[in-house]
């Protein structure tokens, strides 16, 4: 993908997440999602948490080990919606300056370019995306260039994330399935 390829699509993930978060009605934050042991206010806790290193590893420079533990435990505060939109326009400008994406940034499993970065990123906020929907119960079919670009991101890696105990082994999809059920397939959803 090219540059602007990853900007617009990152944008469009984090748009289509922050649309299921100003959808969550007072009663549902305590509810389940389909990522085991994690409620509502839990999946948006992690996805908020994930837009607030953004900042500080791609313009700051930042390492893992010099953030620290700043974005453990609840981020999300008295307003999640407004902290999570404040979140995800900080790391859509980060990833926006210029010469951004071809950085290289200091991840949990070492260096990375930042072009990857805020691919996975994207694939991440497309998948949780759907997390969402089907936990408060909004639309679940998602747009299919998103869905396209997000399987594309996970498929080289996907093998693994079953292993590292964060996922659920991948389910067979149907043989008709779209890039979006593969997707959830892959990741060990069941749509």
């Amino acid at each position: 993908m090219s540059h602007d390829e990853i900007l617009r699509t990152h944008g469009e993930a984090l748009a289509l997440f922050g649309s299921r978060v100003h959808a969550v009605r007072d009663d549902q934050w305590d509810g389940p999602t389909p990522c085991a042991e994690w409620s509502v206010r839990d999946l948006v806790n992690h996805l908020t948490a994930e837009q607030l290193w953004v900042p500080r590893l791609v313009r700051d420079g930042a390492a893992i080990t010099d953030v620290g533990s700043d974005y453990e435990g609840d981020v999300l505060g008295d307003d999640p919606v407004e902290t999570w939109d404040r979140a995800a326009v900080a790391a859509v400008a980060a990833f926006s300056e210029r010469g951004a994406l071809g950085r290289t940034v200091q991840l949990s499993y070492g260096s990375a370019p930042a072009d990857a970065y805020c691919t996975q990123m994207m694939a991440d906020a497309v998948v949780h995306s759907w997390d969402l929907s089907r936990a408060i119960g909004a639309e679940e079919r998602l747009p299919g260039d998103l869905a396209t670009a997000a399987l594309r991101e996970v498929e080289p890696y996907a093998p693994g994330l079953a292993a590292s105990g964060l996922f659920a082994p991948a389910v067979e999809p149907p043989p008709d399935a779209d890039d979006l059920v593969r997707l959830l397939c892959l990741l060990g959803r069941r749509p």
